[in-house]
């Protein structure tokens, strides 16, 4: 009996291995020291039985979940954001500009442009609008005809610097955007073939009409002569040569043209960034002129390029209305909602890339170049944003209809 008992006294407990030893450690220490351990919950558990190096990856991928609506809005308004870092740049830090202008890089992008837009440019769209020609017709005819009337109405406003106002009043007469309208005619689900018809022949048409509305509107207004013929030759050799040769390298080459077509927003971001390089450059070389110009005379130049496009949009839907009341009624080719749409919104927009060429061409004969592109950068981003506003109302009103026949 007294060998049992010393066995039992000098031989130590057996420990027992566990496949869990933070369980055994918490069981013996509350044996001990008989204090309960917290309670945790299950998650919590989880959370500290991770890896370190999961966490880690968790937490980054949380923070960077917030970028991701940051670059989406970035790749969606790509142009806009590119126009107007170009212009802060401009003003921020002008050196660059300047060297970019005795570089002649301005030039470099005009003809880039021009070079994608032949690439980009598609010819099957033009013979799928050829059943819509009246609205075409018509299209074309506000375009180059009808709207740069409107410049006679700009050079009566009196503003300081006068560039901004002969600025504005040449971006009347410039034909439409060469991307902007065609995209928000598909988005809006109108007939995008019938405004790519109307883009393309404007812009080749633009380029022989343009210096005689110059010439006719603005040069008269302002007391300025202008050699349409030295202005013509020009135009045809920094956009029409380029917008050939775009075209002959996308007719050349099928798999160039897949490549292009398959990679159409790349194209129009390089296009964005060789739009940007002008007003960057026209600015940087202003720079100092435009630090002496009132903000109440720049913030009045913009709501004239508002006025501006809300005009035109004005003229041309009550335009198209009463051509539709004319020939037929709801029977009328221009009362189909597709085609009037289209012809709205191409006929409505100017593009800024012809009215930076043609003032590069012009020199100083207007003006400090840019004071007068400044304003049309302001009325270029504005009529993107108003007509998007535009397409999304027509879209969402679509939408609600074809819900309302389905219920």
């Amino acid at each position: 009996m007294a060998g049992t008992i010393q066995s039992l006294i000098l031989t130590p407990p057996s420990i027992v291995t566990s496949p869990f030893p933070c369980r055994k450690t918490c069981c013996l220490f509350s044996r001990s020291l008989r204090i309960n351990p917290p309670r945790r919950s299950i998650s919590t558990l989880i959370i500290s039985c991770k890896p370190s190096d999961e966490i880690h990856g968790s937490d980054l991928a949380n923070g960077l979940n917030w970028t991701k609506p940051l670059m989406n809005f970035a790749s969606n308004n790509f142009l806009p954001l590119a126009l107007t870092s170009g212009v802060a740049f401009g003003l921020v830090n002008p050196t660059l500009g300047c060297l970019a202008d005795k570089c002649n890089l301005s030039k470099f992008s005009t003809f880039g442009i021009f070079v994608v837009s032949g690439l980009t440019l598609r010819s099957d769209a033009i013979g799928a609008a050829v059943k819509a020609w009246p609205v075409g017709l018509f299209g074309l005819c506000s375009i180059l005809f009808f709207t740069p009337y409107f410049s006679r109405i700009i050079l009566l406003i009196p503003l300081q610097p006068q560039e901004f106002v002969t600025g504005l009043a040449i971006f009347s007469c410039m034909p439409t955007t060469l991307s902007s309208a065609v995209a928000l005619t598909q988005l809006a689900g109108g007939n995008s073939a019938l405004a790519l018809a109307m883009t393309v022949l404007s812009n080749l048409l633009g380029i022989l009409i343009i210096p005689f509305s110059i010439s006719k509107f603005i040069a008269v207004g302002v007391g300025v002569y202008v050699p349409t013929a030295q202005l013509l030759k020009s135009l045809v050799l920094t956009l029409l040569v380029p917008l050939i040769l775009g075209k002959v390298l996308r007719e050349s080459s099928r798999g160039l043209a897949n490549f292009v077509d398959h990679n159409r927003k790349l194209f129009s971001k390089i296009n964005a960034v060789f739009l940007s390089l002008v007003p960057w450059i026209q600015v940087s070389r202003s720079r100092s002129l435009l630090m002496m110009v009132k903000p109440a005379a720049f913030i009045v130049a913009i709501g004239m390029g508002m006025l501006l496009h809300l005009g035109l949009l004005a003229f041309n839907a009550l335009a198209i209305r009463s051509l539709s009341a004319i020939s037929g009624g709801h029977k009328s080719i221009f009362s189909k909602k597709e085609n009037a749409q289209a012809a709205l919104l191409v006929a409505s927009q100017k593009t800024l890339h012809v009215m930076v060429a043609v003032v590069q061409q012009l020199g100083s004969a207007f003006g400090e170049s840019g004071l007068l592109v400044l304003p049309c950068v302001a009325a270029h981003l504005i009529q993107i944003v108003l007509d998007s506003f535009l397409a999304n109302f027509w879209l969402r009103k679509e939408l609600s209809s074809n819900t309302a026949k389905v219920a």
